[in-house]
């Protein structure tokens, strides 16, 4: 995650970006935009806000040669060269182009950033941003004409969130330069990622961490709670955080030692497993440090709600993992021919 309390926009173009499969083109800027203050206040968080609470970084990707990636040139002759910035921001749009390769793919506006003071780290670097904004929102102006207020509707760009970005930092380590990407329009994730930017995840605690509990999510979605109902498939997910949280380094063994019971469960999370790097085309590590950011805020996307179809919920609490096996019972009623949920309690708080 970033901190942008010193960070300044020194650059700043807008282009539009086509579709060639529905014969709209691109439009170029020949200028900077030269803001004036309220512009640039708002401006700024606008497009660092999305940033401040990612923790995951990329780096730049090729089949062949890293120096072949597109935008990894690009970012690169802006960074040292000031004057290349307006003819190397057009190339980015027309890249971005290229890749739309479906209609469903959106026209829309594409900012061309470059901001000065971004820290990462404690380290204090400048960046390449690119935004591509898709979605326009309605809002009411209203104006005077003949003594008399009047109002209309128009579209403009909301300030609540960018619909994609990237953060390119001129800062690098063994693997190449540093990014960051968000993207609130997920239709169409790997034409960002993997299309457009050609990136992948970097080869860190962040990413080994998020990529396990991205395993635990699913396998309990796809095989727990399809096998054995939705309580099985909480209990295991507040086991998967409890463990988390508990060791500063997951070792695969050990972690299905603990939060597994039976060998069959094992069994099945290790078929599945296989599988689910296989898609992802990757290979996952049997030991790896633990990203404690990545692990909090993946905490708060997991719901342990149980859904019923006689309009009941059960929500069970992800920090104490133990309560929905020892006070939650499931059974089958013969009698009513309907499943049932006992549950166990002393006081109601």
């Amino acid at each position: 995650m970033i901190t942008r309390k010193n960070a300044s926009i020194s650059k700043f173009i807008i282009h539009k970006v086509g579709n060639k499969f529905n014969d709209t083109k691109n439009a170029f800027s020949e200028k900077i935009v030269d803001f004036d203050e309220a512009s640039y206040n708002l401006m700024l968080p606008f497009l660092l806000r999305p940033f401040s609470s990612v923790v995951q970084s990329y780096r730049f990707n090729h089949h062949a040669n890293i120096s072949l990636n597109e935008i990894n040139s690009y970012a690169k002759q802006i960074f040292t060269d000031d004057d290349a910035f307006v003819d190397i921001s057009k190339h980015v749009v027309t890249h971005l182009y290229e890749q739309s390769t479906s209609a469903n793919i959106k026209t829309g506006d594409v900012l061309i950033v470059m901001f000065e003071g971004i820290e990462f780290n404690e380290i204090t670097t400048n960046a390449l941003g690119i935004f591509k904004i898709e979605t326009k929102v309605d809002f009411f102006q209203t104006y005077l004409e003949n003594n008399s207020y009047d109002v209309l509707v128009q579209k403009g760009i909301s300030s609540k969130k960018v619909d994609k970005g990237c953060l390119i930092l001129n800062q690098t380590d063994t693997e190449g330069n540093i990014i960051l990407s968000v993207d609130n329009n997920s239709y169409d994730a790997q034409y960002w990622i993997n299309q457009f930017l050609n990136i992948k995840y970097a080869d860190d605690a962040n990413s080994h961490t998020q990529q396990y509990i991205e395993l635990c999510k699913e396998f309990s979605t796809e095989v727990l709670k399809t096998s054995y109902g939705s309580q099985e498939q909480n209990m295991f997910l507040a086991k998967t955080i409890d463990f988390f949280k508990e060791n500063e380094v997951v070792n695969i063994e050990h972690f299905k030692d603990e939060v597994f019971e039976e060998a069959k469960h094992k069994s099945l999370f290790d078929d599945y497993k296989k599988t689910f790097e296989g898609e992802q085309n990757i290979v996952m590590r049997n030991q790896f440090d633990v990203a404690e950011a990545v692990v909090n805020k993946e905490k708060k996307k997991i719901k342990t709600d149980i859904k019923l179809d006689t309009n009941i919920q059960i929500k069970l609490d992800i920090d104490a993992p133990e309560a929905s096996s020892e006070y939650l019972e499931r059974g089958f009623d013969e009698d009513k021919k309907m499943y049932y949920y006992k549950v166990y309690f002393n006081v109601e708080a």
